[in-house]
């Protein structure tokens, strides 16, 4: 039975990779740091981590983490409304509410089931969901789950969104406008003050996901909603503890309390998944303690990005405007991408190219993503590697 769609599928991972885009996974022997051991024996800069404050690895996360594995224990063995709720869940959804200026928070095992599980309980075929063009595929995903009546506005165009505001005002109950905090590969910040006065005007509600945002942008890395001055006033939050806030895994939807109430009763991927487990929910606690002591590693997150960006514009990279931590060299050719992207590491740093159908086609790139961890020398050898290997291909003159 299987022969047929063998024969099919080997023909597609042939021409994949005749075509040079075969995504082969690296592998790395050492913990998610600046720095970074891969299988080849090789010792490389890493520069595409979501690894955004350096917590990956930060000893007091890893030392949270193994006091709560003996408090607490490996796994839950359950689903949250059975028997999978410890006092260390509740105290981190109480700590996630009050670092986003939020009423309550529901977790998830990961920020896609947050995005996965938001639309469905609460819109139906009455509501509609307008939704920023280059949101993540988790929303996306979200979005088909649901009944609602679906729009969709051009990035970040305040125009465009006004349009299908009064579209959608025709027929729908509830409007909901839906857009990441920072498009994740752009780099671009959505415009939340004008969204924001639009969603006043119009009558709708927020969802902002805050998975590349938060930790980064806003002065104490307290996201969109922070940089733009609207704090709680923004309905409904997701977001990820896997980026930013310590590298691991988990994810939650923060907002107002009737919202977070209703999502305990009826989100599919909180009622029929696991708990977050214990170890990932102390090392989270710990990581909210410590960004509430001290901004210093936002401070050098911000310094990093600053020099990093002005070196690589001086140098001639086609660079896609940025206010966070990412930095989109585009290239535009998805074979030229991979080719780049492994001479680079030859050199000693660690990036993807990403072509389509991750971005449009005809948009591949190279996302550079900065962090804390990053010493300045770490910065200037891969600047010198991009203008080495930038120019060996005609990237730049």
């Amino acid at each position: 039975m299987y022969g047929k769609l063998q024969d099919w599928l080997k023909n597609e991972l042939k021409s994949i990779e005749e075509a040079g885009l075969y995504k082969k996974e690296r592998i790395i022997v050492t913990p998610q740091e600046a720095e970074i051991g891969i299988n080849t024996g090789n010792e490389v800069l890493n520069f595409c981590a979501n690894n955004y404050l350096g917590l990956s690895n930060h000893p007091a996360l890893v030392e949270a983490a193994k006091d709560t594995l003996d408090s607490h224990g490996f796994g839950m063995s359950s689903v949250r409304f059975i028997c999978g709720t410890q006092d260390i869940h509740k105290t981190l959804e109480r700590k996630i509410a009050e670092f986003f200026g939020t009423e309550d928070t529901i977790l998830y095992a990961a920020c896609f089931d947050a995005n996965g599980g938001v639309f469905e309980p609460l819109f139906t075929a009455e509501d509609a969901i307008i939704s920023d063009s280059l949101n993540h595929a988790s929303i996306i995903d979200g979005v088909r789950l649901c009944k609602a009546q679906r729009f969709r506005y051009e990035n970040a165009n305040m125009e465009d969104l006004e349009e299908k505001l009064k579209e959608a005002s025709r027929t729908a109950r509830f409007k909901v406008i839906v857009t990441d905090g920072v498009f994740s590969m752009d780099g671009n910040v959505a415009p939340m003050n004008k969204i924001n006065e639009l969603a006043k005007k119009y009558d709708a509600l927020i969802m902002v996901d805050e998975c590349h945002s938060a930790g980064v942008v806003g002065k104490t890395g307290r996201g969109v909603t922070e940089l733009f001055n609207i704090r709680g006033e923004v309905d409904i939050i997701t977001g990820t503890l896997g980026k930013a806030f310590g590298g691991g895994i988990g994810g939650f939807t923060t907002g107002r309390k009737e919202i977070i109430e209703l999502l305990r009763q009826r989100s599919r991927p909180y009622l029929f998944s696991n708990s977050l487990i214990p170890a990932a929910v102390g090392a989270g606690i710990k990581m909210f303690d410590m960004m509430t002591e001290t901004n210093e590693l936002q401070d050098k997150l911000h310094t990093n990005t600053d020099y990093f960006l002005g070196k690589m514009k001086a140098a001639g990279f086609d660079i896609k405007p940025t206010k966070s931590a990412i930095c989109a060299v585009m290239l535009y050719d998805a074979k030229l991408s991979q080719v780049m992207a492994e001479k680079l590491l030859a050199e000693g740093i660690y990036v993807i190219g990403f072509y389509y159908p991750v971005v449009a086609k005809g948009l591949a790139r190279i996302r550079v993503q900065i962090s804390a961890a990053h010493e300045r020398e770490h910065l200037d050898k891969c600047i010198a590697a991009f203008n080495k290997v930038g120019k060996e291909l005609g990237v730049i003159k």
